[in-house]
Parts: C-alpha cells; structure tokens; sequence
C-alpha cells in the first residue's frame, strides 16, 4: 500500500500522531485543474505550542541514543523515499504543477538527503584543545534542541528535507511548517516516511498554516534554531524576529541570478542552457536565470534563438501531457509576474516571445533589448520570463553581474573555462557554474546565498549541517580541584 492511500492525513496535521488542526482544514487545490486533491488540516498557533512541548521534551531521549539508532531511521527514509518515489512524484506534479523530470528529481534529492544524514549521525562531533592548564580540554557539538523548518512551495520536498533530515540525524526535535499550497508533497509525505521508518514519536510534527504559525514557531522559546527558506521580504522579517529572541535563524532566500555568455560559445548548446534555466518549473525556483548577459557581438542571434526556443515549448497540465512547463502555483503569482513583464514592455523592453498566459499557464517568456531599470530585469519575477542584455567589455560583464542585491547563483558560458572561472572570481555568489546553467543542488553539498539571497551556505554538507544544527561546547577536566588564593 502506498503511503498516502490511508488517507490517515485527511484534514489532520501531524502533532503527536494525526489529529485536528486548530485552524480547521482547507482544500488541496491543483493548480492546473482548480480540483480538490483532498483536504488537509490547518494548524494554528496553539499547535505551535503543543508541538514545541512535545518535541522538546522527546528530543532529550533522542539526543542520547545511540548513534546507530538515529542513522538506522535516517537509511530507513531513504530508502522510503526510494520505494515509493512515483506515488510521491505524483503529488508533486499534481500539487505544485511540475513536469515529471524535476518530480524525479525531487525524490532522488531527498533519498539521497536521508543518506547523507545517516552518516551525519556518526560524524566526529569534537576536538581536543590545547590548554595552559594542565588538563583536558576540548569541544563537542551538541543538538540544538528543537529546530523549526519553515519551507515553500516550489520546490516543496527538497526545501523542507534538506533541513528535517540533518536536523533529526544530529539528535535535534523538527516542527515543520510546509507552505499550505503543497504541503502534502511538502510536509504529510515526510511526516509519513518517518512514521513508516520507525522515528519515535514527538521528535518530527508537520504544521500546515500561514504567517501567524510561522511567527509562532520563530518566536516560541522552545525553539533554538530555525532554518527558513523563502522571499527575501518574509526572510527579513524571520531574521529580524529571531533576533528578537536571540536565536539562529539559517536563511536561504531570492534570487536575481545571471547567465553571463561570452563571444566564444557553442551558440546553440548556450541557448539550450539558457532556456532551461529559466524556464524550468515555470522560473519558480530560487536560482532560475534571472538575467542573460550576451556579448554584443552575438546578443542579437542569441536572443532570436531564445525567443524560438520559447515558443516551442510545449505549455500544458504535466499529469495529462507532455509539456515543458505546468502551470503557475496561484492566480496571485500569475497577476505578478504578467505586470512585471507589462511594465518592463511599457518600458522599453522587446517581447521576442510569450507575455501572454491562459488560466494558470504562462507562456514563456523573452524580453531583449530590456532597461536595466525594468522590473523584469532589476527584480526577482518568479515565472518564466529571460530577459536578455548586451554587453561591449569584460569589465561591462562584471558590473552588470554583479549590480543585483542578490547573490545566489552565477554561470557562465564560455570556450575558455579557466578564463570563464576567473571571471566568476569578481562577482559575489553562493555558487558559481562553468559552461552550465544556474539550477543545481544535490545532498553533499553546501547551499546558500550573500545580500539579499541570504546568511551563506548553512544549508547541505557535513560542515554547514553540523554548523546549522549543532551548538558547540567548551569542556574542561582535571584530576584535582585547582588551588585558589581566594
């Protein structure tokens, strides 16, 4: 049976077992449809509180069981993830409107994710220290306690199982806060991995809700970490309240992220890259290509050949066609992102392709000879929309690279990739790609962005998990009580 055919989790959320939410319950809306997939129950901000007591007082019990134990449950939900990868990848494409592919890759990510976790578990977790004194000096990393995860809706299993993973492998107690539009594939699938994988009751709870269960779980005095992923607005706002509270808030936020392309590229295998960038999962993704930086001598070719790139893609409902791009998550997002395509036309900006939309389903889009004021341009769109600049020198490329208050992710094209490296060493960013697009992640590595994208990379990999999840803690000891003049 699968693990959602129980239906179990039909307006509940996930506190202590499956219960009603204090919030009620809502649909489970698809967006390429407008049909109920089920319903779901909301939480409220006295869940918040029953779930901190209960994870906190769970988590003691967890943090000192054997390593073994933990990396067991750990290998357990990977393997989960594995068995039923396309129960769950249905979800995720009925859900949150993706194509199979990035479905795929969702549940390859989070397999993999529990994986490497699972080592997390027995990693060295000290250091001895030299001493003045004579004595024993070191310092170990402890469980942060209990960890609030608050992940979106775009790419919803691996944003929120790249931090519940690492979190529990390390001893720490979860509160998870999916984005209510895809937290089924977002939260109920990875409530039910664990339930199925054996993890003790009270260390993992599945909160579905809005801003006031969010502000609940940053603020409560239970929680010590949290580790949010979304807009640069709402990170701002959880930044500043964690700090409030005098707690860590990890936070990997938006992006403007740009493609930069040198005279000397395959042009074809450049626009193909291009195109995938920011098209894939209708450019709802964090590291989408924002921007296209084309050498003057081939923008002009380089932009026609986008723009017939983009009118041959194929726009559609994933679970019944076979298309390229699905539909956009919500009607407010649509409304968005086609008056920051209209405003940057009304600008000056050339539509070569798309700019026109039908239900949920953008178009995609390309804009050339586009302002550097436009918002399509200057601002993060999340949808489906390259827009295309010129430049004449190196020194032109840089600037206009670097000149976003984002700092998440940075390619470029280029015959020379040595030269193209050294180029990327001038332009702040969480991650650089040569001779490959903006869009990558997997579970061994470590994620994150400067400025606006966020706190760096506190997401992924040994070093940035164990940073994340752990405290560190000074001890000393001796064979005798050291004498004092006082």
């Amino acid at each position: 049976m699968g693990l959602l055919e129980e239906k179990v989790w039909q307006s509940s959320i996930y506190l202590d077992g499956w219960v009603k939410g204090g919030g009620g319950d809502y649909d489970v809306v698809e967006p390429a449809t407008g049909e109920s997939l089920g319903r779901l129950g909301a939480a409220s901000p006295d869940d918040v509180a029953k779930a901190t007591t209960a994870a906190a007082a769970a988590q003691k019990g967890w943090a000192a069981a054997p390593y073994l134990a933990r990396a067991a449950v750990l290998r357990r939900a990977g393997d989960l993830f594995a068995e039923h990868a396309l129960e769950i990848q249905d979800w995720i494409m009925r859900e949150g409107g993706s194509i199979r592919p990035k479905c795929e890759l969702e549940t390859h990510v989070a397999e993999g994710e529990c994986y490497e976790a699972s080592a997390l578990a027995s990693a060295p977790f000290g250091e001895l220290l030299r001493s003045e004194q004579p004595r024993l000096s070191f310092a170990r990393r402890m469980p942060a306690g209990v960890v609030g995860v608050i992940a979106p809706f775009n790419v919803p299993l691996i944003l929120a199982i790249r931090s519940v993973a690492p979190a529990l492998a390390l001893g720490n107690a979860v509160v998870l806060k999916p984005d209510p539009r895809t937290a089924v594939s977002g939260g109920v699938v990875i409530a039910r991995v664990f339930e199925e994988a054996g993890l003790p009751p009270g260390l993992l709870h599945v909160l579905p809700g809005g801003a006031a269960v969010g502000e609940a779980l940053v603020a409560d005095p239970r929680v010590r970490v949290i580790s949010f992923t979304g807009s640069s607005k709402a990170g701002r706002l959880v930044g500043a309240l964690a700090a409030q509270h005098l707690k860590r808030a990890h936070l990997e936020l938006g992006g403007n992220s740009a493609l930069v392309v040198l005279a000397d590229v395959d042009l074809e295998k450049a626009v193909s890259a291009g195109a995938f960038g920011s098209f894939l999962h209708q450019g709802q993704i964090c590291m989408t290509t924002g921007r296209h930086i084309v050498d003057a001598t081939i923008a002009a070719d380089y932009g026609a050949a986008l723009a017939e790139h983009a009118n041959h893609l194929p726009v559609g409902n994933p679970t019944t066609e076979q298309v390229a791009l699905g539909p956009i998550i919500d009607a407010g997002q649509r409304d968005r992102i086609h008056a920051m395509v209209t405003a940057s036309v009304d600008a000056g900006a050339t539509l070569a392709a798309g700019g026109t939309y039908e239900d949920l389903f953008y178009r995609p889009t390309v804009l050339t000879d586009i302002p550097r004021t436009a918002p399509a341009y200057a601002e993060e769109v999340f949808g489906p929309v390259a827009p295309v600049v010129a430049f004449s020198s190196i020194e032109e490329a840089v600037a206009l690279a670097g000149d976003t208050p984002y700092g998440l992710s940075l390619s470029i094209l280029s015959g020379d990739a040595m030269r193209a490296l050294e180029l990327a060493e001038r332009i702040p960013t969480g991650a650089i790609h040569i001779n490959d697009q903006t869009v990558h992640d997997e579970a061994t590595i470590p994620f994150g962005g400067v400025g606006d994208s966020g706190t760096g990379s506190r997401f992924g990999g040994t070093q940035a998990n164990l940073d994340a999840f752990t405290e560190v803690q000074w001890v000393t000891a001796q064979s005798e009580i050291t004498p004092y003049p006082f």
